[in-house]
């Protein structure tokens, strides 16, 4: 099994789209990891709970980032970052089918690896593992990419959990099967009708590219605490879609 751990966001302007996420979400950073630098990013870190909500700025000219903010054609979902119990496994068994790493990582305490977008069919996917051992099913689980101070930041009196990602496609029911294989788990239909895979905390959901933004994660789940108070906010900054929708960074973030 695997879990939802990390979903990254895109945008061009990172303070601003900082601010609508933790106000509307009721969020709160908790890390800007100096390491993104390396591939010419800054970023901002929030818990949603015992996970993670990733916002990327590209600060640097061609950058992996900054080719898919024009691709899609503006800010918005980038990439979906799953933790297992052991990366290394995961990521020989993933290679055998084909699919290729763009980034790697082995180090005492964390270990991952990025699939390629070309072969996972337009979305930045990531496999993770912690250290031996350690307890990864745990909510609060230790996790490298947010530091080692997240869990004074987690605030959950509006926002819950972050319980899916909805990844779209031309065609659902393929992407659906090809990442079936690549992560070693059924898919199946969902009771809205569309295909999809469940982990062991969240959902990944297939559905049709229709908003003109082609292949890749148009959108998110959460569940609230409060949701009056999420409505109200979006609604005052301009990002409430519907009584069940608001859109944050270019991302559509269903309430469920």
């Amino acid at each position: 099994m695997m879990r939802l751990r990390q979903i990254a966001l895109v945008a061009r302007d990172l303070e601003p789209t900082v601010q609508d996420l933790t106000a509307v979400l009721g969020l709160e950073v908790c890390y800007r990891d100096p390491a993104v630098a390396k591939w010419g990013l800054i970023n901002a870190l929030m818990p949603i709970d015992g996970n993670f909500l990733e916002v990327v700025t590209p600060v640097e000219e061609n950058t992996s980032a900054g080719r898919y903010l024009e691709r899609r054609h503006g800010d918005g979902g980038y990439m979906v970052i799953l933790q297992c119990d052991d990366a290394l496994a995961e990521r020989a068994r993933v290679a055998a089918l084909g699919i290729r790493a763009v980034a790697s990582a082995d180090r005492p305490h964390y270990r991952y690896t990025h699939f390629h977008p070309a072969d996972t069919q337009g979305i930045l996917l990531s496999i993770d593992s912690t250290t031996p051992g350690n307890d990864w099913h745990a909510e609060h689980a230790e996790w490298a990419p947010a530091g080692t101070a997240w869990k004074p930041a987690v605030r959950t009196a509006v926002t819950k959990a972050l319980v899916g990602a909805e990844i779209q496609h031309e065609d659902p029911a393929a992407l659906a099967a090809l990442w079936s294989k690549i992560l070693n788990l059924p898919a199946g239909r969902l009771a809205d009708g569309n295909p999809g895979i469940r982990l062991e905390n969240a959902v990944l959901r297939f559905v049709p590219a229709s908003d003109g933004r082609g292949r890749g994660l148009g959108a998110i789940d959460v569940t609230t605490a409060d949701r009056g108070r999420l409505l109200a906010e979006a609604q005052s900054r301009g990002l409430q879609r519907s009584p069940t929708q608001v859109e944050l960074c270019g991302c559509r973030v269903n309430l469920v």
